[in-house]
């Protein structure tokens, strides 16, 4: 019954064609919308990192989010140590943790971001190899970076103006002294650094008349300083640099972690007359009243702007949702519209097939058996447009994919197939079973004597 159900499809192949194209569209859409809908969320749910406020510069909340936490936008500004030192302070009554950014540089199109060793307790973040940054000019890459990029202990780049790839580079080298495991996670696609490096890259003042860079080494009239960010410093500094370097371990637990990171914040706060790009915080406890209020507080009594990434992420979902529901009761629309094909195309070849059908029954077929072919007949074209739509759903999204990396440096797959692909093709027989029904039935109660007379 299959074969000959097969052969009576391909005896009129445009008609088959018309009907698998339109089930594949359908389907593929459906499929394509909800397979980059869950890894979106995904990515979104993965990069929260349990970070209760954000904060930064005045304007669109939702920029700075995705800036901060997601980095795939713009800051919205800088906002001044001076302003946001308490904040930084590890003895602060309502904060747990807090993350300074100061972004504004790249390297072929990875951002690098000048932080402490917080982050890496918000990321589960670990060293694979070398030993984390310390001193200015010195990165720990992501495993994503040092893959794309063929990275290596050692390795001296030079980073871009602005987070575009392709703006003129800075004079000053990073050296990269340590790549991280890979953690599914946005760290993955950051190359870390001191903040005094993105200062530094930015920062070419003059001293005493003469000032030369070299490599993130800045000489003053002879003498070599490292990394230094202002007049004064040159001046402390520039006799003593050996003596002023820093030397990370090359072990860590999350003790250790913890104790390092909270003195960088300590040195960070003495930076007064410096600018950072956002601060990501933790609260000691979520129930806490105060903690609840302090986005308010700050955004009515400050001049930075605090953020929830739960609440601006939610609003963002809830609109992606609204176009992705539209689309998808499109994509259905387009199911129903194939499956009006297969019906109409199963109902006209009745017509032709009429004295075929009435000596099966001269041969021993039952009604049952004419019924049988006809239903068959429609879900052989159902399961043909669904395989075909999940193929080009795949095939699409790993097209897709290469384009987000590239443009976003987030990682999307092609081929996670979801629990609900298998509903949909339930579905998909479903329509099927439905647009081959009255055909079936029609064919069911063939007359034979009838239909034989009129030959």
């Amino acid at each position: 019954m299959l074969k000959l159900s097969w052969k009576n499809l391909v005896n009129k192949p445009l008609n088959m064609a018309l009907s698998l194209i339109l089930f594949a569209l359908g389907v593929g859409l459906v499929s394509l919308l909800v397979n980059l809908n869950h890894q979106v969320e995904e990515n979104f749910d993965k990069n929260l990192a349990g970070v209760d406020l954000v904060l930064g510069a005045k304007g669109s909340p939702l920029q700075m989010i995705l800036c901060a936490m997601y980095h795939v936008d713009n800051p919205t500004g800088n906002i001044p140590i001076e302003k946001s030192r308490a904040f930084l302070n590890p003895k602060h009554p309502l904060i747990k943790q807090a993350v300074p950014l100061s972004l504004g540089d790249s390297y072929r199109g990875y951002r690098i971001v000048g932080t402490t060793y917080d982050i890496l307790q918000f990321y589960d973040a670990t060293i694979a190899e070398g030993k984390l940054w310390a001193n200015p000019m010195e990165v720990t890459v992501g495993a994503a970076v040092a893959d794309a990029q063929h990275l290596h202990i050692g390795d001296r780049f030079k980073s871009s103006h602005g987070l575009v790839d392709g703006i003129e580079e800075h004079e000053h080298d990073f050296t990269v002294v340590g790549i991280l495991k890979p953690s599914g996670s946005v760290i993955d696609q950051l190359v870390l650094t001191p903040s005094e490096s993105i200062w530094a890259s930015h920062e070419h003042q003059s001293v005493d008349g003469e000032e030369t860079v070299d490599g993130g080494r800045q000489t003053v009239d002879g003498e070599e300083t490292v990394g230094s960010l202002d007049a004064a410093s040159v001046e402390a500094h520039s006799h003593a640099e050996h003596e002023h370097t820093k030397v990370a371990p090359t072990t860590y637990d999350s003790l250790t972690i913890s104790q390092l990171a909270q003195q960088q914040r300590l040195d960070l706060m003495e930076k007064t007359d410096k600018d950072i790009t956002a601060i990501l915080i933790r609260f000691r406890s979520r129930t806490n009243i105060q903690a609840l209020n302090m986005a308010r507080n700050i955004n009515e009594n400050t001049e930075l702007m605090a953020a929830s990434p739960p609440n601006e992420i939610a609003r963002l979902q809830t609109n992606l949702g609204l176009g992705a529901d539209t689309l998808k009761m499109l994509a259905w629309v387009i199911v129903i519209v194939s499956g009006l094909s297969i019906f109409i195309s199963l109902f006209s070849s009745l017509r032709d097939r009429r004295y075929e059908l009435a000596l099966m029954r001269v041969m021993g077929g039952s009604p049952g058996t004419l019924f049988q072919l006809i239903i068959l007949e429609g879900l052989l074209l159902a399961v043909l447009g669904y395989v075909l739509g999940i193929v080009l759903s795949h095939f699409s999204l790993g097209i897709l994919a290469g384009f987000m990396k590239s443009t976003y440096r987030y990682s999307f797959s092609g081929w996670k197939f979801l629990p609900e692909e298998g509903w949909l093709f339930v579905g998909a027989l479903a329509v099927g079973f439905v647009a081959a029904l009255i055909p079936a039935l029609q064919a069911r109660r063939t007359d034979i004597s009838e239909t034989l007379s009129k030959g």
